[in-house]
């Protein structure tokens, strides 16, 4: 495990995107816990989210998909 995925930024604030919103190159999309850093994920392309991969509060790996991307 290489640290914790989450939606949003803390408990109480909504998902920073959700399935069916647009994104754009380098806008933030979750956020990454390890070792108690808390380290911000950006978007890598522009598109649309079709799918998201991992569940709030879920381990996850290096390389591993977190979102499927439709791009424009």
């Amino acid at each position: 495990m290489i640290g914790t995925f989450y939606r949003s930024p803390n408990p109480d604030s909504p998902p920073l995107i959700s399935v069916g919103d647009k994104v754009t190159k380098g806008q933030t999309v979750c956020i990454i816990e390890a070792m108690k850093l808390f380290n911000e994920i950006e978007s890598e392309v522009s598109g649309t989210i079709v799918k998201a991969m991992v569940e709030n509060s879920s381990p996850v790996e290096y390389d591993q998909v977190l979102f499927v991307v439709e791009p424009d």
